[in-house]
């Protein structure tokens, strides 16, 4: 199974930007894995919300390989725990699923196209996080996943 992460913007924090190099080569090491950065688009005014959230959904939407599992990250998705995410991995493993991509929007969200796209809405926390930092915590959890997949220590 091969691993796209689809996300709006650059890391501009050093600390992330530490943080997601790092586990990124760990999951590496389990599973090809790839990183694309779509432009983001900022803005001050309220009226090009909706606009700047669609241009981002049709950019990533175009990066989206046919075939491929689609999660989205969304703060109202299904919760699941890092063993439930990774029995899904699991499972799409052993079902000879080609792909996950997975789709963390920029500042102001996903538009609601691509979370009608995904076959999975996912949410790392009912909180509202930076799409910075849930790139942080998506690329641990999947880095969790393969490890209890194999069955190794990490998670305890």
């Amino acid at each position: 199974m091969r691993l796209n992460l689809l996300c709006v913007g650059r890391l501009t924090l050093p600390y992330l930007n530490e943080g997601c190099t790092e586990f990124a080569g760990r999951l590496k090491r389990y599973l090809p894995f790839s990183i694309t950065e779509i432009k983001e688009h900022k803005t001050g005014r309220k009226q090009d919300l909706q606009r700047i959230i669609a241009t981002e959904g049709e950019n990533r939407e175009q990066r989206i390989p046919a075939g491929s599992f689609v999660i989205a990250l969304d703060q109202r998705g299904k919760s699941l725990s890092s063993v439930q995410l990774s029995d899904l991995m699991s499972d799409h493993m052993v079902r000879s699923i080609p792909e996950w991509t997975l789709l963390i929007g920029g500042p102001y969200g996903l538009s609601e196209s691509l979370r009608k796209r995904a076959d999975l809405v996912l949410s790392l926390s009912a909180m509202t996080l930076t799409h910075q930092m849930a790139r942080l915590l998506l690329l641990e959890q999947l880095y969790r996943c393969c490890t209890i997949i194999r069955n190794e220590p990490y998670h305890h």
